[in-house]
């Protein structure tokens, strides 16, 4: 990160998809409630709590009811401190206050409060790190449960997927539809399907074609509507299915 360390004002509602930074990125809530997911883990920013996410940490973001936080990308090493694992966290008293003042001299532009408010917060929030203590700021964050990955609805997954077959879906495309990295996804598959991401793909086709086949249909037309390349295709995957 070449620029100086930045503070903005930003509201948070459908997630954009999973991205990364090369620098740290501090979340503060000062309304509603952020939903994440940081390398996998689940992390919710509620109001009056935080987050800091490392430099090339893959995260998304969902907030059902929206989410107004203050965020800070900063380049400054100090905040290493705070992000392994990622995981929500309860800010020093001394900066909430401070957030708060921040967040209006944004909306105001108060050019002070923009120049030096990084500096400002990260002493703030680091104050007891700095003599010592960040172990138990970590510790004594506000999780009132521990974090959980954000679920897949995976039915819903396998209705737009069957809407889909007459294309050649690939694992970036079911992962987009989660707001998931491919790895994420591909992850996330064999632990809750126990299968790989395009295996998952593949029986769900199948499935789709042998409800088809069951209702009388012909064969031809159903290869037509699950994307097999011919009746034969079909007919061959219908048959290892049954004799493995």
């Amino acid at each position: 990160m070449d620029t100086p360390d930045q503070l903005s004002l930003r509201r948070y509602s459908a997630s954009p998809g999973s991205h990364s930074h090369d620098h740290f990125q501090i979340l503060l809530g000062l309304s509603g409630a952020l939903e994440l997911e940081v390398e996998g883990r689940g992390v919710r920013v509620a109001t009056g709590g935080g987050c800091v996410i490392a430099p090339g940490d893959r995260h998304d973001f969902e907030s059902a009811g929206g989410s107004l936080c203050l965020v800070l990308d900063s380049a400054h090493p100090a905040w290493s401190a705070l992000v392994r694992p990622p995981a929500a966290m309860a800010p020093p008293a001394q900066a909430l206050p401070l957030a708060h003042y921040l967040a209006s001299a944004l909306q105001q532009g108060r050019p002070l409060a923009l120049a030096h408010g990084p500096a400002l917060l990260r002493e703030a929030w680091l104050a007891d790190g700095q003599h010592g203590s960040t172990a138990s700021l970590v510790a004594g964050a506000t999780s009132p449960a521990p974090t959980r990955r954000r679920p897949i609805d995976w039915p819903a997954l396998q209705q737009w997927a069957a809407r889909q077959w007459h294309t050649e879906l690939t694992v970036a495309d079911l992962a987009a539809q989660v707001h998931l990295s491919p790895s994420q996804f591909a992850a996330r598959c064999q632990g809750d399907q126990g299968m790989g991401a395009m295996a998952w793909l593949r029986s769900q086709r199948l499935a789709h074609a042998r409800l088809l086949r069951g209702t009388g249909m012909a064969v031809a037309e159903v290869a037509r509507r699950t994307g097999y390349r011919s009746p034969s295709a079909l007919t061959a995957a219908l048959r290892r299915t049954q004799h493995p």
